[in-house]
């Protein structure tokens, strides 16, 4: 029997249930709705000290953990001044303690950008910095990203955005990492034929 992907979800704002914590929320919904296990990580999860290089505590080694165990990620910021928040950003530098792993930082995961701004300006320029992110930390940014302006966002009781064009893109990128991810499961047993 294949296991199913795991897909951690890491964003939002240091305020909980902020309008971008709720979009990654509605995006793992979805992943969960494809058959992926999920783990979110928003709000107080991601209120981490500057990452230093030092041994990180507690809750920085569950995050650490999780992305060690992950298939993919989503990966949802506000865009602050035109690019990425200094607390999502703080948790992506944490990936560092990866980089001896088999795995190291992000290899091998798809990992899909949510952003969401009150601009088209940000939304861009916030998902280009996600991106290359990604990419430094050997990722693989899914082909579409959900950039959302969050005048545009609203949910109901079942946690789904109420813009159904807004929910088909949360969906999307949810769908991407999610068909990535299972492929990387598929994979596993021929890994030791790749490495």
């Amino acid at each position: 029997m294949v296991r199913k992907p795991y897909i951690v979800g890491i964003g939002g704002t240091g305020r909980d249930n902020s309008s971008t914590e709720l979009a990654l929320r509605a995006s793992l919904a979805h992943a969960r709705r494809l058959g992926a296990r999920t783990e979110l990580f928003a709000g107080a999860d991601l209120d981490l000290p500057m990452y230093t290089g030092q041994p990180p505590g507690e809750k920085a080694g569950r995050l650490i953990e999780a992305i060690r165990r992950s298939d993919g990620v989503l990966l949802a910021s506000p865009g602050y001044h035109g690019s990425i928040s200094g607390m999502v950003k703080n948790a992506l530098d944490y990936v560092e303690e990866l980089r001896g792993d088999e795995r190291p930082y992000l290899e091998g995961r798809a990992v899909g950008s949510i952003v969401c701004a009150y601009g088209s300006q940000a939304i861009g320029t916030t998902i280009v910095a996600v991106r290359c992110i990604v990419h430094a930390l050997r990722g693989w940014p899914t082909p579409a990203a959900a950039g959302i302006n969050s005048v545009d966002l609203a949910f109901d009781e079942e946690g789904r955005c109420t813009n159904a064009a807004v929910q088909q893109q949360l969906e999307l990128v949810a769908r991407q990492v999610c068909e990535f991810g299972a492929m990387y499961v598929r994979m596993e047993p021929c890994a030791e034929m790749l490495g």
